[in-house]
């Protein structure tokens, strides 16, 4: 079938079968635009909270159609292609205990660490989190989350991303490291597990010195997991939405060089954006989905043949949801 062809069964399956799509911005734009409810990852997670529909087909990576299946048990969530994030393919249960182990053999007792996760996270490590009286955050709160954290008195280990650790740590005038760095943990306020995004690492700071001298009234926008340097430089550091709403209230004539994935940066205006990078910044994961993949997904429910079905161990559930109702809550 032809894109056109399938976004009109697209658009005839969920109406009949009583569907809604969910789209993280970071998706391909025919994909992105079949969807009803799109947005950044806490966005999408509250707002599939809300939604009446029995049927969710989340276009994403699978750490968030398991989070939007904790938060909403009851609701059949179908994902067209379920791709992992590479961030989150870093850790797993068993790395996350050995870095606790570290820590411990470091002379920190595991009752003076309090652990906070990035939602790009499996709902293996939320729950081991969880377990451990910690929370989940997102970058647009992660400011937030450990300040509340650092109240508890302990040191926080920040998983999977150190460059989200790392940035807030500067941000907040606080010592950060990574664990393994050769450093002594003991003496920082936020030990980061070394974990990394892919696409993010690409830009550097070359690239900010590029745009800056070619025009010298450029904005430089960008993502908390980029390297600390990068953010350092940068005239605005925000998550998905922040980028969003920032650049929408600039002037059209502004010119701005943006250092996040490139399907988002590519839609956010037309003119004077700029990609903050010399390599096409593109998430291959977000980017596996397809307008075919929605459309077989959505004809398994027409033919009861249902794929792709989001399920969670009710015990890793029980304590992921405990760890993403303590961000919540906030």
């Amino acid at each position: 079938m032809t894109n056109e062809a399938y976004k009109k069964e697209i658009i005839r399956l969920k109406e009949q079968y009583n569907v809604t799509i969910v789209a993280h911005f970071y998706q391909k734009d025919e994909v992105f635009e079949m969807a009803d409810i799109s947005g950044d990852s806490l966005q999408l997670a509250q707002m599939a909270m809300s939604d009446t529909n029995p049927y969710l087909v989340f276009c994403g990576v699978g750490f968030m159609g398991e989070s939007v299946k904790i938060l909403s048990p009851q609701k059949r969530v179908l994902m067209p292609k379920i791709a992992c994030c590479a961030m989150a393919r870093m850790i797993d249960g068993e790395h996350y205990d050995m870095n606790v182990s570290i820590l411990e053999n470091a002379g920190i007792n595991k009752a003076d660490i309090l652990p906070i996760t990035y939602i790009n996270s499996s709902a293996e490590v939320k729950a081991k989190v969880g377990e451990m009286g910690g929370m989940v955050c997102t970058s647009s709160n992660a400011k937030k989350i450990i300040e509340k954290g650092l109240k508890s008195g302990k040191k926080i280990l920040f998983v999977p991303d150190k460059c989200l650790g790392q940035n807030i740590a500067i941000m907040m005038g606080l010592k950060s490291c990574v664990v393994g760095d050769g450093t002594d943990p003991k003496e920082s306020d936020i030990i980061c597990y070394n974990g990394f995004c892919s696409v993010h690492q690409l830009f550097e700071l070359e690239d900010v010195e590029f745009y800056r001298n070619r025009y010298p009234d450029i904005k430089i926008i960008s993502h908390p997991e980029c390297k600390p340097e990068v953010c350092q430089a940068s005239d605005f550091v925000g998550s998905t939405s922040q980028i969003i709403k920032y650049i929408k209230d600039l002037p059209i004539d502004q010119k701005v060089a943006v250092g996040t994935e490139f399907n988002l940066v590519n839609r956010l205006r037309k003119k004077n954006t700029y990609v903050l990078s010399s390599t096409k910044p593109e998430c291959p994961t977000m980017n596996e989905t397809t307008l075919e993949d929605l459309y077989n997904t959505l004809k398994s429910i027409e033919d009861n043949t249902i794929t792709n079905e989001i399920q969670v161990d009710p015990h890793v559930a029980k304590w992921a949801k405990i760890a993403l109702d303590r961000m919540l809550e906030l």
